[in-house]
């Protein structure tokens, strides 16, 4: 996923990763990448955690490092899990119309690349012929 297909997602994400275990931003930013959240903007992560840190939904701490610098790091808290509860049913509808949506694609365009409906399956005023 892009960078700016992900930032509507942060939120969640981060939640979720921080539900799993709490962490330090830039633990968070790698667990990002292998969640399949690669080109996270590091500034737009960090926004992101200390909006949740506003809202009630995170709580921070720094930490002292053996290797460096203290680093804040983040834990969930009862909003925050109750947010992310939230999140999950909200995700769970767009899954489902999102697997609507793949459904009808594979229907309609069942080779790679294809995109044309047949006029024969053209049923109805309601449906559309794509055009390429």
């Amino acid at each position: 996923m892009s960078g700016s297909d992900v930032r509507g997602l942060l939120q969640p994400f981060l939640l979720l990763l921080i539900c799993e275990r709490p962490g330090h931003g830039y633990d968070l930013i790698e667990r990002l990448a292998r969640l399949g959240a690669a080109d996270a903007e590091p500034g737009q992560v960090y926004r992101v955690l200390r909006s949740l840190e506003r809202a009630g939904h995170l709580a921070s701490a720094w930490v002292a490092s053996e290797a460096g610098p203290a680093r804040r790091r983040y834990e969930l808290t009862t909003g925050g899990m109750a947010e992310l509860e939230a999140w999950m049913g909200r995700l769970a509808d767009v899954r489902r119309l999102l697997e609507t949506c793949l459904n009808r694609w594979t229907r309609i365009a069942p080779e790679p690349g294809g995109y044309a409906v047949p006029r024969e399956q053209v049923a109805g005023p309601e449906k559309e012929e794509c055009h390429g």
